[in-house]
This record gives structure tokens, C-alpha cells and sequence, in this order.
């Protein structure tokens, strides 16, 4: 089984080649444009790293579409994914940081985290499988196992699920989840649909809350 080829890049390059990931998969493709306002930068500074990642091999461009990784940018965006959702782990379980404030911080902790500390972390944290916002974390080797689930935008009125995972990990976005009870093991029951209006009203701990398209997408969920 092949070993995620560590190769060490910059704070930046590795912030880019993780945004870049995550649209893929929301995506298929990461535009330049999706990109700028991932990152909060302008598309001129996009264009100038975008270059520089080509270069080292990480993308390739697609002309008029966007940018995708090459099989090296994906290994290297698994071991940045890792590290960062590892940490996120040791911030909430052992620090005992709240789960929404975690991501930035996490991040900067990761990209300094020496080799030789990734296997003693993982065994003090008890193998974890996901970060504390219920997303995957990568193997070792870049394996990725995903429990089953949907976007709760696909449940039905007064069906309920489980919420398994938020795939939007913002601080701002995370701090709005919090505020409602909107986290990994939570019951959610649909209330309402308002399809003219893309507005989902959850009932979550006897509390009803009406949220739109662009949160109860990024909100996955377990029927049960």
C-alpha cells in the first residue's frame, strides 16, 4: 500500500492546494474565482500562486474552467487534511477547545507538526476517525472512509436524522451551528419546507430554526 509522499511546501501554497481539494469535491473543478473568495484574496494573487503550484506540479489548468489536482497536489492536500483534522482533534479532546473555534488555529499548528509526532499523536488520541466537525480524517496511506450520509436539504418534511458531518468549516459558519445546537450526533427533525424560498425549518433539542439552502447543504445527515 503506498505512503502519502510528504513533500514540504509553504503555509500558502499548502492553504491553496487544501481550498483547491475541497472544491474539487464540491465541484468537480476549483475556479479562480470560487478560490478568491475561499481564500479572501484577489484573483490577481490567485493567478500569480495558481502559476507557481503548476510549476511544482501540484495543478494543472484547465483553460476557461479552472484549476485541478494533479495525483501529487492530491497526496499532498490528504497529509496538509490530516494533519490539520489530527490537530483539530488534540485542540478539542485534549486542550478542550470549543469545536468552533478550532480550524484556524489547527491549521497553523499542522503545517509546523514534525513527522515523528503524527503516530504518537494518533495513538494518544485513540485512532480517531473524524475531526470534530464529523469530517473524515485521511489514513497514513490516503485512504478515506466516509460514513454513509446526505445533505440534510434531501430529507423530507418530518423526516429526522442524525447530523453526521459539516463540510463547511468556517469559524463564522461553525460559531452559527453552535449557536443552535447544530453539531455532529444531533437530532434533527424537518419541520417545513419552503421550496420558493429555499428555507428548511429544523427542530433541533425542542427549539425550531429556519435555515437556508446554502447551511442545511453543508450540514450531513443520517435518516433515522
Amino acid at each position: 500500500m503506498m505512503v502519502l509522499e510528504i513533500v514540504k511546501v509553504s503555509p500558502k501554497m499548502e492553504a491553496y492546494i487544501e481550498a483547491i481539494y475541497r472544491l474539487e469535491k464540491k465541484t468537480g473543478l476549483a475556479r479562480t474565482s470560487d478560490l478568491a473568495q475561499d481564500l479572501s484574496v484577489a484573483l490577481g494573487t490567485i493567478t500569480n500562486t495558481i502559476g507557481s503550484l503548476e510549476k511544482k506540479r501540484f495543478v494543472v489548468r484547465k483553460p476557461y474552467r479552472g484549476v485541478r489536482l494533479t495525483e501529487r497536489g492530491r497526496r499532498i492536500a490528504l497529509d496538509v487534511i490530516r494533519r490539520r483534522r489530527l490537530s483539530e482533534r488534540f485542540m478539542t479532546d485534549v486542550l478542550k477547545m470549543d469545536w468552533s473555534n478550532v480550524y484556524k488555529p489547527a491549521g497553523k499548528f499542522a503545517h509546523y507538526l514534525p513527522d515523528e509526532i503524527i503516530k504518537p499523536l494518533e495513538k494518544a488520541l485513540r485512532h480517531p476517525q473524524t475531526c470534530p466537525h464529523g469530517n473524515p480524517i485521511p489514513t497514513k496511506c490516503g485512504g478515506i472512509l466516509e460514513e454513509e450520509s446526505e445533505p440534510l436539504t434531501d430529507l423530507n418534511l418530518n423526516e429526522s436524522g442524525i447530523i453526521i458531518k459539516i463540510t463547511e468549516e468556517k469559524p463564522r459558519t461553525l460559531r452559527h451551528l453552535a449557536k443552535m445546537g447544530l453539531a455532529p450526533t444531533a437530532l434533527v427533525k424537518v419541520e417545513k419546507k419552503n421550496s420558493s424560498k429555499g428555507l428548511i425549518t429544523l427542530k433541533v433539542q425542542g427549539i425550531k430554526h429556519n435555515l437556508p439552502k446554502e447551511i442545511t447543504s453543508i450540514i450531513w445527515v443520517k435518516k433515522c
